[in-house]
């Protein structure tokens, strides 16, 4: 279903409304995805990126009825991840001497994946690409969130073609951001940032503010994935901007998982005192056995603090709390608070290995956590209530 982006920009890529899962089983895609590939057509022909590799002949078959392969004079690999790059293979099958621009640790991703000697054209910030009376400018962007990562900008038409930065998973027939529905794209857009970019926050305001000091006129967004940014795409990068500075709401996030239902109690007695004593806060619990972990992964990013909770467990925790530490130590959240709970029938290590990984990962305890004796009796319950009422006290200083 290619269509005309802006003028001589045309959209090649794929929509895929069947994919659940994406990193292998690390991100979960409730609506879908799409992989963007964009043909430039001036007096050069310039395509930039391709598809996931199991689309690969497909895409380059509905790539023939646009463009005589032979004719595409550049190939641009922004990035070379496979839900990027799947289908060079097949295309350079075809057209093995066409140059593919990278940067060099992009020709090092793309080797590294494929094993073929291309014809490499590194480049680097500032270089220039000539279509003719437009050009093409690089734009090196590491660790965003690869160490290959490049944007490129196309003069005239002022498009920025963003890699990665700006986009979701999001498969929809509207595929511009004013022809889709409001509250689901930047539900994706927060989910995206929360689970994939968050490590790299420092770099994306230092990014943002370089490309915003080239003072390039800016009428378009296309990214590699969803929605293409053409009605005041300015909204999103200031998102960022806001999400990339130590993101939090007035909101606190209970996770825990639970065997007898003692911890999932505590939670919920924990959550009641917090209510009573910060009734304008937000208050969300989610049982991580039960919850898909990227969608907890959105909602303590969105808080100001979390609690998490486990039983004690041949000495240690469940492997879903332990699983959600070790995501949180990778995404370096800044800025939040926490603390720990649990049940236990004997030995109870339990808060304190909590304790302890939100220490790991970033996070200011508040308190050496609670726990509770086998099932909760009405005296535990209440002295969880003044925990969290004690919690919602040092959350707010």
């Amino acid at each position: 279903m290619a269509f005309t982006v802006k003028n001589n920009i045309t959209w090649v890529g794929k929509v895929d409304w069947e994919l659940r899962r994406f990193h292998g089983d690390e991100y979960s895609t409730h609506r879908g995805s799409s992989y963007n590939s964009y043909l430039v057509r001036e007096e050069k022909a310039a395509l930039i990126d391709t598809v996931w590799a199991p689309f690969a002949k497909e895409y380059i078959a509905e790539l023939e009825k646009i463009i005589d392969l032979e004719q595409i004079d550049y190939i641009i690999a922004n990035h070379g991840e496979i839900d990027h790059s799947g289908a060079l293979p097949e295309l350079m099958r075809r057209i093995p001497d066409t140059p593919v621009y990278c940067t060099v640790n992009g020709v090092k991703s793309l080797k590294g994946h494929y094993h073929r000697d291309w014809d490499f054209r590194t480049v680097r910030t500032g270089d220039r690409l000539s279509l003719g009376k437009k050009e093409l400018v690089f734009v090196e962007a590491p660790m965003l969130h690869w160490p290959d990562t490049m944007m490129c900008y196309l003069t005239g038409d002022n498009v920025l073609f963003s890699n990665d930065a700006f986009g979701q998973h999001y498969a929809t027939s509207g595929m511009f951001n004013d022809a889709v529905d409001q509250e689901e794209l930047f539900a994706e857009c927060m989910k995206y940032y929360a689970n994939i970019l968050t490590p790299f926050s420092p770099l994306v305001i230092k990014k943002i503010n370089e490309v915003l000091s080239l003072k390039l006129p800016l009428d378009m967004i296309c990214t590699s994935h969803g929605v293409i940014w053409r009605s005041n795409p300015a909204q999103i990068v200031e998102k960022y901007l806001t999400w990339a500075d130590a993101y939090r709401e007035d909101q606190v996030t209970l996770v825990y998982d639970t065997m007898w239902n003692g911890t999932r109690v505590m939670a919920e007695s924990i959550a009641e005192g917090i209510r009573q004593a910060d009734p304008d806060a937000t208050v969300k619990l989610f049982n991580a056995a039960k919850t898909d972990k990227n969608d907890i992964i959105t909602e303590v990013f969105r808080s100001k603090a979390i609690g998490v909770g486990s039983p004690t467990i041949n000495q240690g925790i469940l492997h879903s709390i332990a699983a959600l530490l070790e995501q949180m130590r990778g995404l370096k959240f800044k800025g939040k608070k926490a603390f720990a709970f649990g049940a236990y029938g004997w030995s109870g290590e339990s808060v304190k290995m909590i304790s302890d990984g939100l220490k790991t990962a970033g996070f200011a305890l508040i308190g050496d956590g609670i726990r509770t004796l086998w099932y909760p009796d009405d005296d535990a319950l209440r002295a969880c209530v003044g925990f969290g009422k004690e919690m919602a006290e040092k959350i707010r200083q």
